[in-house]
């Protein structure tokens, strides 16, 4: 067993004591990730930017370990206010193509942050 911490530059900096990312052989643990930006760590405005700047932090931390958003095998999705589920679904559909990945969306009361999502997920990639 090969365990790899994962960084990308392209996302945001861990806010506390967890990585980016763990690979484990070909399997990917992706932290959650809210809408930082990751060059000022400051959290994105508004719903819409915050759901795309989290799905360009996965995908810049998928990218760091070898694979792509396609390789993503499940996904985690953490909102305060489930009234935007419909929004995610959209903006996804802008991200992943078919087949799409196994999914949970959950119902949340905060976020750190004080964010409006958070993201996680495995992926599988291909040595």
């Amino acid at each position: 067993m090969t365990r790899t911490v994962i960084h990308s530059e392209q996302a945001p900096a861990a806010i506390g004591t967890y990585s980016q990312a763990i690979k484990i052989d070909n399997v990917v643990y992706l932290s959650g990730q809210i809408g930082l930006d990751p060059y000022s760590m400051e959290l994105v405005e508004g719903i819409e930017a915050q759901i795309r700047r989290v799905f360009d932090n996965l995908k810049a931390v998928c990218e760091a370990a070898g694979g792509s958003l396609a390789d993503i095998a499940k996904l985690n999705i953490f909102l305060t206010d489930l009234g935007n589920f419909q929004l995610v679904n959209q903006i996804m559909g802008e991200y992943f193509t078919q087949p799409y990945p196994a999914r949970a969306a959950l119902g949340i009361n905060t976020l750190p942050r004080n964010a409006l999502v958070e993201m996680d997920g495995i992926l599988v990639i291909n040595q």
